[in-house]
């Protein structure tokens, strides 16, 4: 039995187990976060496992991802979009033909202070126009009842097409910041996603016209049934009776498999393209660049539109986890999106499972998030256990039981030094 399927089998034995000691209820939502982890660091190995690009713009693709979950399910807001929809839309217009023409007018006008001048004067034309505009649209829309809307809403198709959207979103996104950045060095263009990812976000907790800011978008459609609907469903109570459950607990249960299940198919299959992709003539094309660019560029290779296609193949699976995970959520909550600490965490994953193999991220994705999600309890026990027998006011058995708190990180770091110690190619190394 091969190394990978014996670690995937532990995997399986922790899920089980955690089901079997705290409950299933548990147990499955570790798994569900899981997948979906799983999905991004698929992502991330893409970029760096095949072509070494840096990427530490990770969260920027994934509220992507989660915004489109919001503008495909969520239903449009009709007051909002006769109020100001059709002039903030316009004002948008106003902006994209305004960086059209400047564009145009630099590339066809002969160098010179004239062209510098022409390209200023329509700069500044379009921005006093486009703000004109949109400031208007802005206020109108965000006025429109507030506290519960104050926003254009989305399209009201099924939640499940959002997931390609997402990945579509990201992907663009991908392809005006790989235009702008994939050139740099790669500690600069590190330094440049982490960056445009902190825009990103900024932009989605700012603008409430777009998806309510900080105030969060919450009932966001689901591809799975409401638990109350199956509690009011005499056919599953008899189901769940039948089985030992009460029907409360069953439903619960019912519908995290049903997401399980989901989340598994899409992982499947996009494992299954990024392995085709890998064993590709472009794969093989994709390592050689990684291992070697200039080596690359002397046999007629061009590296940075290899780069960008890879970037933008990343960031869209990227995307779509974000719109798993915002289904999952059933809400979106831009305030959680933090790039430093989740783009570390996704990192630790794929290089704890062994960039470079696409089965060694998904299963660094799952046990990484099992250690964040469990440690933290089991380092309470710990300290608990370990302070039994200091007295009661204790300075320090107060110490060492707030420190638990702190287990995750600790925990993360010790992890990522063992494995770079004595396996320094991930758990299952690229082959």
């Amino acid at each position: 039995m091969s190394r990978g399927l014996i670690l995937y089998a532990l995997m399986a034995a922790l899920i089980v187990g955690t089901g079997l000691l705290q409950g299933w209820n548990l147990a499955l939502t570790i798994l569900n976060m899981g997948l979906i982890s799983g999905v991004m660091a698929l992502g991330v190995n893409l970029q760096w496992g095949f072509a070494g690009l840096f990427n530490v713009g990770v969260m920027g693709f994934v509220a992507l991802g989660g915004l489109a979950a919001v503008l495909v399910a969520m239903p449009p807001v009709g007051e909002a979009w006769a109020a100001g929809g059709v002039r903030l839309l316009l004002g948008l217009a106003l902006g994209a033909a305004t960086v059209v023409a400047a564009v145009l007018l630099w590339t066809r006008m002969a160098r010179g202070r004239m062209r510098a001048l022409a390209v200023a004067a329509v700069l500044l034309v379009g921005w006093l126009v486009y703000r004109e505009v949109f400031d208007g649209g802005v206020g109108a829309v965000e006025a429109v009842n507030p506290a519960s809307t104050g926003y254009l809403g989305g399209l009201g198709l099924p939640v499940l097409l959002a997931w390609p959207v997402g990945g579509l979103i990201a992907a663009g996104g991908a392809w005006v910041i790989g235009k702008v950045s994939l050139g740099l060095r790669s500690d600069y263009l590190a330094i440049a996603t982490l960056g445009i990812a902190e825009i990103v976000i900024a932009v989605m907790k700012n603008e409430d016209w777009l998806a309510r800011g900080v105030k969060n978008v919450i009932g966001i459609p689901r591809p799975v049934p409401y638990e109350v609907d199956l509690q009011a469903s005499a056919g599953f109570a008899e189901r769940a009776n039948a089985v030992g459950l009460d029907v409360v607990t069953a439903s619960t249960l019912w519908v995290k498999v049903l997401y399980s299940g989901l989340f598994a198919a899409v992982l499947l299959i996009l494992l299954w393209l990024a392995q085709r992709a890998l064993a590709s003539p472009w794969g093989r094309m994709m390592r050689a660049i990684r291992d070697n660019e200039v080596a690359a560029e002397a046999m007629g290779k061009d590296v940075t539109r290899r780069h960008l296609q890879v970037f933008i193949l990343g960031s869209a699976v990227c995307g779509i986890a974000g719109a798993m995970m915002t289904t999952l959520d059933g809400q979106l909550t831009p305030g959680t999106y933090q790039p430093l600490r989740f783009t570390f965490l996704v990192w630790v994953m794929v290089i704890v499972g062994g960039s470079g193999n696409n089965y060694g991220a998904v299963l660094g994705g799952m046990l990484v998030w099992w250690l964040w999600v469990m440690v933290e309890p089991i380092g309470l026990w710990l300290m608990t256990t370990i302070t039994a027998g200091m007295p009661d006011g204790s300075w320090l058995k107060g110490h060492l039981q707030d420190s638990a708190a702190h287990m995750r990180l600790l925990t993360m770091g010790v992890i990522l030094l063992l494995v770079l110690r004595f396996s320094p190619r991930g758990l299952v190394p690229e082959r």
